[in-house]
């Protein structure tokens, strides 16, 4: 009886630390800001979320000295994106010149700059079972 006790007892004690392998942690940098103003808005995107609102986990830093690091927590497996904003006039959005062009830096995972919106294609990674670390430029 003792043994079926303590087996039970391995074998939910390892149930647990799967479950909670199973989420990943994405740490990201950003250390080109071109200011201390404002603040550096970052969003975790999946595809149904990216360049349509708020992602579905958001986060905001002050920047010091040029820098800023963020942390994701608890991110189950799957695909994803990550958009970052330089808010300089911190009024939680992106702001455009009279021609559409972005007044403020942005970048996104993948780090792909090239010309007309950001895509999902090429911001997308994949998160499984290992923590995951960025940078992103801007």
């Amino acid at each position: 009886m003792k043994l079926a006790v303590s087996i039970l007892a391995i074998a939910f004690s390892l149930s647990t630390l799967t479950a909670q392998s199973d989420e990943v942690t994405i740490t990201v940098t950003i250390d080109n800001v071109t200011s201390d103003e404002g603040k550096v808005l970052l969003g975790l995107h999946t595809a149904e979320t990216f360049m349509r609102g708020p992602g579905i986990q958001n986060l905001e830093s002050e920047i010091k000295d040029g820098k800023v690091e963020f942390t994701f927590k608890n991110v189950p497996a799957g695909t994803y994106a990550i958009m970052a904003l330089h808010d300089a006039n911190d009024n939680k959005q992106m702001d455009f010149e009279a021609n559409g062009m972005p007044k403020e830096s942005y970048g996104m995972s993948g780090n792909d700059m090239s010309m007309g919106p950001p895509t999902f294609e090429a911001a997308k990674f994949d998160v499984d079972s290992e923590n995951l670390d960025f940078t992103i430029r801007f």
